[in-house]
């Protein structure tokens, strides 16, 4: 495997902001910048949702038993009348797109802007392209009321406890948190119960996700889910003077 520097694997902008103070412009600047990215991930999403945000890793490919697992969940999900999200890459975002595509539901993306490994997948009728990794993970949660954790790594686990921790603190509703495939995720499940008898979470924390194998049971899940929260058809109306446009308007609801 090719090694590189991590200098070199970062914009420079992102590089002088991480190494520590900077001159209040600099840091200025930089927050217009982000609030740029925020207004078109909003502007890009307003008309999508519904959504459920798929995460999963981008390294596995067509061959592998989670793309076909995860392909054929979202479009059962799609079926339910939800647009379904993913990081817009590849592996497992391309599954869960390429799976809402074949049902004909809505499929769109968020995607990362990466030196290597990142490029939007063909099974996006909508994605935006995103600089920085928090802008995209709360783009991510905010138009979703379900989140499915399929087998990843790093960012995969980073999206699961942050959309976890904000059902925890109150900050979103108690969407559903589905985890699939108990097998892959064994060792995790064990530490998340290792942390209960230490009482580093609660007991009740237990049930902010469900784990499964099952399509059927993840499906009947957010049934419910749409049942308890009363989720109806909604259309955003659009502006004419922000340039928005019909056809932008999603094309299913719950």
């Amino acid at each position: 495997m090719e090694e590189y520097k991590i200098k070199d694997s970062l914009p420079q902008n992102e590089i002088s902001f991480l190494e520590g103070p900077r001159s209040r412009w600099e840091d200025f600047k930089f927050v217009v910048k982000v609030a740029l990215e925020f207004i078109r991930g909003f502007r890009a999403l307003h008309f999508a949702g519904p959504c459920v945000t798929v995460f999963g890793s981008a390294r596995f490919g067509e061959d592998s038993p989670y793309y076909q697992l995860t392909r054929k969940l979202s479009a059962e999900i799609a079926r339910l009348g939800y647009t379904i999200m993913t990081g817009g890459g590849p592996g497992i975002m391309e599954a869960a797109n390429r799976g809402a595509r074949e049902a004909g539901g809505r499929s769109v993306g968020c995607n990362i802007i990466l030196p290597m490994e990142q490029v939007p997948n063909p099974y996006l009728d909508l994605w935006v392209n995103i600089r920085y990794f928090f802008v995209r993970k709360t783009l991510l949660i905010k138009y979703s009321y379900v989140f499915v954790i399929m087998p990843g790594g790093f960012g995969t686990l980073d999206e699961l406890f942050e959309a976890m921790t904000l059902i925890q603190t109150g900050k979103i509703k108690e969407f559903p948190v589905i985890i699939f495939c108990k097998d892959y995720h064994k060792d995790l499940l064990e530490h998340i119960d290792r942390m209960k008898e230490r009482k580093t979470i609660s007991p009740d924390d237990m049930s902010l996700f469900l784990v499964t194998d099952s399509i059927e049971e993840a499906i009947e899940h957010i049934r419910h889910s749409i049942r308890r929260f009363g989720l109806k058809p909604y259309k955003p109306r659009p502006i004419p003077w922000l340039f928005e446009k019909k056809s932008q308007q999603n094309r299913k609801s719950i």
